[in-house]
Protein backbone atom coordinates (compact mmCIF):
# COMPACT_ATOMS: atom_id res chain seq x y z
CA UNK A 1 0.00 0.00 0.00
CA UNK A 2 1.51 3.25 -1.34
CA UNK A 3 1.44 6.51 0.73
CA UNK A 4 -0.62 7.61 -2.40
CA UNK A 5 -3.72 5.43 -2.14
CA UNK A 6 -4.60 6.55 1.23
CA UNK A 7 -3.95 10.28 0.31
CA UNK A 8 -6.30 9.33 -2.27
CA UNK A 9 -8.97 8.28 -0.33
CA UNK A 10 -8.87 10.38 2.23
CA UNK A 11 -8.84 13.70 -0.86
CA UNK A 12 -11.56 12.09 -2.78
CA UNK A 13 -13.54 11.61 0.55
CA UNK A 14 -13.08 14.96 1.99
CA UNK A 15 -13.84 16.44 -1.47
CA UNK A 16 -17.07 14.45 -1.90
CA UNK A 17 -18.04 15.58 1.53
CA UNK A 18 -17.62 19.25 0.85
CA UNK A 19 -19.53 18.80 -2.30
CA UNK A 20 -22.71 17.60 -0.74
CA UNK A 21 -22.74 19.90 1.66
CA UNK A 22 -21.39 23.16 -0.28
CA UNK A 23 -23.71 22.35 -2.68
CA UNK A 24 -26.93 21.75 -0.34
CA UNK A 25 -25.78 25.19 1.39
CA UNK A 26 -25.33 26.89 -1.45
CA UNK A 27 -29.04 25.20 -3.33
CA UNK A 28 -30.73 26.14 -0.08
CA UNK A 29 -29.61 29.60 -0.47
CA UNK A 30 -30.57 30.18 -3.75
CA UNK A 31 -33.72 27.70 -3.99
CA UNK A 32 -35.86 30.46 -2.67
CA UNK A 33 -37.05 27.84 -0.10
CA UNK A 34 -38.49 24.96 -2.59
CA UNK A 35 -36.97 22.15 -0.84
CA UNK A 36 -36.97 19.83 -4.15
CA UNK A 37 -35.37 22.78 -6.29
CA UNK A 38 -33.03 22.62 -3.55
CA UNK A 39 -32.56 18.39 -3.32
CA UNK A 40 -32.37 18.54 -6.88
CA UNK A 41 -29.46 21.28 -7.12
CA UNK A 42 -28.07 19.00 -4.66
CA UNK A 43 -28.19 15.65 -6.03
CA UNK A 44 -26.83 16.27 -9.61
CA UNK A 45 -23.91 18.28 -7.95
CA UNK A 46 -23.51 14.96 -5.92
CA UNK A 47 -23.53 12.33 -8.66
CA UNK A 48 -21.50 14.79 -11.24
CA UNK A 49 -18.63 15.06 -8.15
CA UNK A 50 -18.51 11.34 -7.73
CA UNK A 51 -17.87 10.64 -11.64
CA UNK A 52 -14.96 12.87 -11.54
CA UNK A 53 -13.39 11.58 -8.31
CA UNK A 54 -13.84 7.95 -9.30
CA UNK A 55 -12.21 8.18 -12.83
CA UNK A 56 -8.94 10.39 -11.92
CA UNK A 57 -8.57 8.41 -8.37
CA UNK A 58 -9.29 5.24 -9.25
CA UNK A 59 -6.31 4.52 -10.48
CA UNK A 60 -4.45 5.12 -7.15
CA UNK A 61 -6.70 3.38 -4.56
CA UNK A 62 -9.63 1.82 -6.36
CA UNK A 63 -11.82 5.18 -5.40
CA UNK A 64 -13.79 3.87 -2.51
CA UNK A 65 -14.53 7.07 -0.62
CA UNK A 66 -16.75 4.91 1.65
CA UNK A 67 -16.07 2.39 4.61
CA UNK A 68 -18.51 -0.44 3.47
CA UNK A 69 -17.30 -0.30 0.01
CA UNK A 70 -13.77 -1.21 1.77
CA UNK A 71 -15.61 -3.69 3.14
CA UNK A 72 -17.14 -5.66 0.58
CA UNK A 73 -13.84 -5.52 -1.43
CA UNK A 74 -11.96 -7.06 1.19
CA UNK A 75 -14.34 -9.76 1.75
CA UNK A 76 -14.05 -10.38 -2.08
CA UNK A 77 -10.55 -10.46 -1.16
CA UNK A 78 -10.25 -7.70 -4.14
CA UNK A 79 -8.62 -5.46 -0.78
CA UNK A 80 -5.93 -6.63 1.32
CA UNK A 81 -7.45 -7.34 5.11
CA UNK A 82 -4.64 -5.76 6.34
CA UNK A 83 -5.42 -2.40 4.18
CA UNK A 84 -9.33 -2.20 5.54
CA UNK A 85 -8.46 0.09 8.95
CA UNK A 86 -6.11 2.60 7.15
CA UNK A 87 -8.35 3.15 4.06
CA UNK A 88 -11.52 3.66 6.72
CA UNK A 89 -8.91 6.05 9.00
CA UNK A 90 -8.59 7.67 5.77
CA UNK A 91 -12.42 8.19 4.73
CA UNK A 92 -13.25 9.23 7.76
CA UNK A 93 -10.39 11.76 8.38
CA UNK A 94 -10.86 13.08 4.62
CA UNK A 95 -14.62 13.14 5.21
CA UNK A 96 -14.42 15.37 8.32
CA UNK A 97 -12.21 17.90 6.82
CA UNK A 98 -14.17 18.09 3.65
CA UNK A 99 -17.22 19.34 6.03
CA UNK A 100 -14.72 21.40 7.81
CA UNK A 101 -14.09 22.80 4.25
CA UNK A 102 -17.57 23.12 3.15
CA UNK A 103 -18.48 24.86 6.57
CA UNK A 104 -15.66 27.20 5.91
CA UNK A 105 -16.54 27.91 2.29
CA UNK A 106 -19.91 29.57 3.06
CA UNK A 107 -18.81 31.34 6.05
CA UNK A 108 -20.05 28.92 8.61
CA UNK A 109 -18.33 27.63 11.83
CA UNK A 110 -15.96 25.12 11.16
CA UNK A 111 -17.53 22.19 13.24
CA UNK A 112 -21.51 22.69 13.84
CA UNK A 113 -22.76 20.36 15.04
CA UNK A 114 -26.27 18.81 13.26
CA UNK A 115 -30.09 18.99 14.17
CA UNK A 116 -31.45 17.26 11.86
CA UNK A 117 -32.77 14.22 13.22
CA UNK A 118 -33.15 11.33 10.22
CA UNK A 119 -34.37 8.12 11.51
CA UNK A 120 -37.78 5.72 11.46
CA UNK A 121 -38.33 2.55 9.59
CA UNK A 122 -38.76 3.81 6.31
CA UNK A 123 -35.04 5.58 6.34
CA UNK A 124 -33.86 3.18 7.70
CA UNK A 125 -35.06 0.49 5.24
CA UNK A 126 -33.84 3.35 2.27
CA UNK A 127 -30.29 3.17 3.77
CA UNK A 128 -30.25 -0.84 3.35
CA UNK A 129 -31.81 -0.32 -0.19
CA UNK A 130 -29.50 2.35 -1.34
CA UNK A 131 -26.46 0.82 -0.06
CA UNK A 132 -27.47 -2.71 -1.39
CA UNK A 133 -27.85 -1.09 -4.52
CA UNK A 134 -24.40 0.84 -5.15
CA UNK A 135 -22.59 -2.38 -4.31
CA UNK A 136 -24.80 -3.87 -7.17
CA UNK A 137 -23.90 -0.93 -9.07
CA UNK A 138 -20.17 -1.74 -8.17
CA UNK A 139 -20.12 -5.55 -8.71
CA UNK A 140 -21.96 -5.49 -11.77
CA UNK A 141 -19.51 -2.97 -13.12
CA UNK A 142 -16.64 -4.94 -11.91
CA UNK A 143 -17.96 -7.85 -13.74
CA UNK A 144 -19.04 -6.64 -16.52
CA UNK A 145 -18.13 -2.90 -17.53
CA UNK A 146 -15.55 -1.76 -15.35
CA UNK A 147 -14.83 1.50 -17.65
CA UNK A 148 -18.73 2.25 -16.65
CA UNK A 149 -17.97 2.05 -12.52
CA UNK A 150 -17.40 6.52 -12.31
CA UNK A 151 -20.66 6.68 -14.49
CA UNK A 152 -22.61 3.55 -12.69
CA UNK A 153 -21.45 4.81 -8.90
CA UNK A 154 -22.23 8.35 -9.85
CA UNK A 155 -25.70 7.42 -11.63
CA UNK A 156 -27.14 5.25 -8.69
CA UNK A 157 -26.58 7.84 -6.17
CA UNK A 158 -27.91 10.29 -8.52
CA UNK A 159 -31.41 8.54 -8.44
CA UNK A 160 -31.63 6.84 -5.10
CA UNK A 161 -31.56 10.77 -3.63
CA UNK A 162 -34.84 10.31 -5.21
CA UNK A 163 -35.89 6.82 -5.20
CA UNK A 164 -35.22 6.47 -0.88
CA UNK A 165 -36.58 8.21 1.72
CA UNK A 166 -33.37 9.23 3.65
CA UNK A 167 -31.88 10.35 0.27
CA UNK A 168 -29.26 7.71 -0.01
CA UNK A 169 -26.23 8.79 2.18
CA UNK A 170 -25.23 4.67 1.50
CA UNK A 171 -21.98 5.54 3.23
CA UNK A 172 -20.54 5.87 7.07
CA UNK A 173 -17.47 8.10 6.38
CA UNK A 174 -20.38 10.72 4.84
CA UNK A 175 -22.78 10.30 7.44
CA UNK A 176 -20.30 10.84 10.17
CA UNK A 177 -19.18 13.89 8.32
CA UNK A 178 -22.62 15.34 7.73
CA UNK A 179 -23.29 15.39 11.58
CA UNK A 180 -20.42 18.16 11.83
CA UNK A 181 -22.70 20.56 9.78
CA UNK A 182 -25.75 22.48 10.45
CA UNK A 183 -26.89 22.67 7.01
CA UNK A 184 -29.34 21.10 4.58
CA UNK A 185 -27.57 18.39 4.00
CA UNK A 186 -26.81 17.71 8.08
CA UNK A 187 -27.67 14.69 10.17
CA UNK A 188 -28.19 14.74 13.79
CA UNK A 189 -25.12 13.11 15.47
CA UNK A 190 -27.76 10.98 17.35
CA UNK A 191 -29.14 9.79 13.68
CA UNK A 192 -26.38 8.36 13.01
CA UNK A 193 -25.91 4.85 14.74
CA UNK A 194 -28.77 3.35 13.06
CA UNK A 195 -28.23 4.67 9.24
CA UNK A 196 -24.33 3.12 9.35
CA UNK A 197 -25.52 -0.29 11.01
CA UNK A 198 -28.26 -0.04 7.86
CA UNK A 199 -25.93 0.49 5.47
CA UNK A 200 -23.55 -2.42 6.73
CA UNK A 201 -26.84 -4.46 6.32
CA UNK A 202 -27.11 -3.65 3.01
CA UNK A 203 -23.58 -3.80 2.23
CA UNK A 204 -23.22 -7.71 3.69
CA UNK A 205 -26.67 -8.57 1.65
CA UNK A 206 -25.15 -6.70 -1.36
CA UNK A 207 -22.10 -8.91 -0.97
CA UNK A 208 -23.21 -12.40 -0.85
CA UNK A 209 -26.50 -11.33 -3.86
CA UNK A 210 -24.82 -9.44 -5.98
CA UNK A 211 -21.75 -11.51 -5.56
CA UNK A 212 -23.66 -14.51 -5.89
CA UNK A 213 -25.42 -12.74 -9.02
CA UNK A 214 -22.99 -11.81 -10.95
CA UNK A 215 -20.38 -14.62 -10.92
CA UNK A 216 -18.97 -15.67 -14.34
CA UNK A 217 -20.03 -19.25 -14.61
CA UNK A 218 -16.56 -21.46 -15.22
CA UNK A 219 -16.65 -23.26 -18.35
CA UNK A 220 -17.87 -27.02 -18.16
CA UNK A 221 -14.90 -29.66 -18.32
CA UNK A 222 -14.93 -31.29 -21.46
Amino acid sequence: MTPRALVAEALGTALLVATVIGSGVMADRLSGGSVALALLANTLATGAILVVLITTLGPLSGAHFNPVVSLVMALRRNLPWRRLAPYVAAQIAGGAAGAILANLMFDLAPVTLSDTARGGTGQLISESVATFTLIGAILGGLAFAPQAIPWLVGLTITSAYWFTASTSFANPAVTLARSLSDSFAGIAPASTPGFIIAQLAGALVGTALWGWLFAVPRPDPA
